[in-house]
Order: C-alpha cells, then structure tokens, then sequence
C-alpha cells in the first residue's frame, strides 16, 4: 500500500544507541502505523522490533489515554516497540504513568529552533553534549584498526571514529563525531549522534543499509545508484541529508 503524496504523520530521528524517537505531528493512527511498516518494509534490519520513544510534544493537546494506547497498540502491531514517552508536562507524566511506560530525558533529535525556549527539567538528566572543539579535537578520536563485523555496534563517544578496514552488512558504527572509513560501508554508520550538524561520513566504497547525521537518515532505497561502489561523503545542509562522490 503507498500512501498518498502528504506531509507526514510522524517524524522519526535515530539515537545514539539505535533507539528511535517519534515525534508525533497528528494523531492519524493509520497513518503513523502505515508508516512505520513502511520504514521497516525498506529497512527490517534497522527497524524491526525497533525500540521506540513516543514524543507528543508537537500536539497541542495530549491524546487521552485510550487513544494513546490505541496508537502503542497499532505501532506494536506495525511491528515497533514502543517503550518510553518523552517527557514533558505533568500531564504528559500522568499519561505514561496511566500507560505503564517510563519517562526519559528529551531526545536530541533537532527539532527546536536554535533560539527555542529552554525545556521543562527532565526526571533523568540529559547526557551533556560534548563541546564542538572536543569533537574530532582536543579528544583524540577512535582509531578501528580493523574490520567491524556484522552484528558488532562500534561508537566513539564524544569524538571522531576512523576505521581502517570494512562495515560489514549487519554492522553498525556510531560516533558523536565525524566518521571516516577506508574499506567498505555495507553496515550502517551514524556520525553526529549527540546532535553534530557538522560532523560527516566519509568512505571509500559505499554500499551503506542506513546512513545518518544528528537523527537526520536515509536507508538503501533513498541511495542514488551511481553512488555505489564509489567514494561518497555525507553531509547535512539545511536539515536535509546529502549524498556526494567524492571522486
């Protein structure tokens, strides 16, 4: 089923750790259920019975419980795992407390305005970002000497992530930094996990499942083709991800 050609429902963005924020944009259940088995249809390795985090803080109104638990019903049974609300108001808590899911700290998803208003104290503290001069430069970054095999997550935190030989199909490198590869990329690679908008992904031959910088991805069905095989650097210009050869 295609959905017709709309703005969508809900936005999904990719944490550090692979667990996935979504921000719902309108309480259309059919929708964010139909897109949500559209993501995995395209990408199952990235997100099947992926771990997900509702965020309602684009609504002006919270949905009440029943309809909440409509949506978590339906996002089950498109085949993600909702396991936490973003937080928000006390409202909001009292939502996740009648749904019986947690509440964690706010997503770094980029979606605030660089000038919006400080939001509410989460009840978890919030990882602090690291400073972008410590990125990729007072802290040494992480040097791979060899291969990341499939199913091995790799992540450089708070610095750059260099890896000499190959990402393997299944494989998943995730840096706060920028991320440099000399082999291969047939795995997935995150640069900019703490919110970067400048870091980048460079490699040497790309046949990426899944590339992403500060939340923002696209999976192997996005890819140009004339792009595989070839040397690619990836980039986020004006929240919209960019794909260029580099040779």
């Amino acid at each position: 089923m295609n959905l017709p050609n709309y703005e969508q429902a809900g936005d999904l963005k990719i944490g550090q750790v692979g667990i996935a924020n979504l921000r719902i944009r309108t309480l259309d259940i059919p929708a964010l259920a139909e897109e949500m088995r559209q993501r995995i249809a395209r990408a199952p390795v990235m997100f099947s019975r992926a771990a997900v985090i509702i965020d309602f803080s684009a609504l002006a109104q919270l949905p009440s419980v029943d309809v909440a638990q409509q949506l978590i019903n339906a996002l089950r049974e498109a085949g993600a795992l909702p396991i936490a609300l973003a937080y928000g108001s006390s409202q909001n808590n009292a939502l996740a407390e009648a749904l019986g899911l947690p509440v964690v700290a706010k997503f770094r998803a980029q979606y605030e305005q660089p000038n919006a208003a400080p939001a509410t104290p989460a009840r978890a503290p919030e990882p602090t970002p690291a400073p972008a001069a410590a990125v990729g430069g007072h802290e040494p970054g992480l040097m791979q000497t060899s291969s990341v095999r499939s199913g091995q997550q790799l992540y450089a935190q708070q610095r750059d992530l260099t890896v000499v030989g190959m990402v393997g199909a299944g494989a998943e490198v995730i840096s706060d930094g920028s991320i440099h590869i000399y082999g291969p990329l047939r795995g997935r690679a995150l640069a900019g996990a703490r919110g970067l908008t400048t870091a980048r992904i460079f490699c040497r031959e790309f046949h990426a499942e899944l590339v992403a910088i500060a939340g923002h991805y696209k999976v192997a069905d996005d890819f140009p083709p004339e792009l595989t095989g070839r040397a690619v650097q990836v980039s986020l210009q004006d929240g919209e991800l960019k794909l260029q050869l580099l040779d």
